[in-house]
């Protein structure tokens, strides 16, 4: 977990603009972190309730990654380069 975590801040940090006070920035990060492991736990287990079968809750937070991946491949950048010389 420790890897995973040190790679999702430096990834976010890559993502923050150019200020002097990145502090605020990452409690940002933190409240997220922190409202996205209730959810998702709540969001399991409220499923799991109400279908009866872990898969369907699996599948429920399938849901969230797919949505976070769109998010964050529509986050524009400015100093984003894409190379297309093979």
């Amino acid at each position: 977990m420790g890897g995973i975590q040190s790679l999702s801040r430096s990834t976010y940090s890559k993502l923050l603009p150019q200020t002097q006070d990145h502090a605020s920035y990452f409690s940002f990060y933190d409240v997220c972190d922190k409202t996205g492991t209730v959810l998702g736990t709540l969001i399991f287990g409220l499923v799991n309730e109400i279908t009866g079968s872990m898969r369907d809750s699996i599948l429920a937070l399938i849901l969230f990654f797919i949505i976070g991946i769109i998010l964050l491949l529509n986050v524009q950048r400015k100093d984003r380069i894409i190379k297309l010389n093979l």
